[in-house]
């Protein structure tokens, strides 16, 4: 998979491209700033773009607006934001893309490589991966009669899971399932929550997230 990463501090840069390079990725630009990522994505076509939310000139979202401005130039390039904090609204923007190809992590998952290296396999081949940090924020938010409480403990850990952009298959891994039970947790939630069933994984995403965000 071909590569462009855009983050404007040189040894984190310069990190990124090692860790990619040593599984199997093809880093074909790393670049410091948000015009120069848009140049880059024009020109090489990467699969995935892996993107500081934070760049030159004012640091605050120049990282997104360059991303969201470089897949509109170069479709279907998928795009996965690093940020040190959880900011919900430009999560939410970034999710308001229903393209597909899209995640959004904290930077500490970063140290944790393999659980990076899967998201940025994900996130290329067309799927979504959202930090559980900013998943447990979004559970957080309760509301009156919060219809979250009908689900058991078992069906909030997939529900958080599936959030997350887990495949039936990853659910069942980490909590050690079969998938079919999964499915049956999976159809029980989308039940409970009036949510629409889907066979795609993006699209079951973006249903729960919206549901989270009202």
């Amino acid at each position: 998979m071909r590569v462009v990463i855009a983050e404007d501090h040189a040894l984190l840069r310069d990190g990124l491209t090692r860790l990619l390079r040593d599984n199997d990725f093809e880093v074909v630009a790393a670049v410091g700033d948000g015009e120069a990522l848009v140049q880059a994505v024009i020109r090489e076509r990467p699969d995935i773009a892996v993107v500081d939310i934070r760049l030159p000139p004012d640091f605050r979202d120049e990282g997104l607006r360059a991303a969201l401005r470089a897949r509109e130039q170069a479709p279907g390039t998928a795009i996965l934001i690093v940020s040190q904090y959880v900011e919900h609204d430009y999560a939410t923007e970034l999710l308001a893309d229903r393209g597909g190809g899209i995640g959004y992590l904290l930077k500490d998952r970063i140290l944790h490589v393999g659980e990076f290296v899967e998201a940025v396999r994900r996130v290329a081949d067309g799927g979504t991966a959202l930090d559980p940090e900013v998943v447990s924020q979004l559970f957080a938010r309760r509301r009156v009669d919060d219809p979250l409480e009908r689900l058991t403990p078992r069906e909030r850990e997939v529900l958080a899971l599936v959030a997350e952009g887990r495949s039936n298959a990853g659910i069942a891994e980490i909590l050690v399932l079969t998938v079919g039970a999964v499915e049956k947790h999976v159809q029980s939630i989308m039940g409970k929550l009036d949510l629409l069933q889907s066979t795609g994984d993006h699209r079951r995403v973006l249903a729960v997230l919206a549901y989270l965000q009202r």
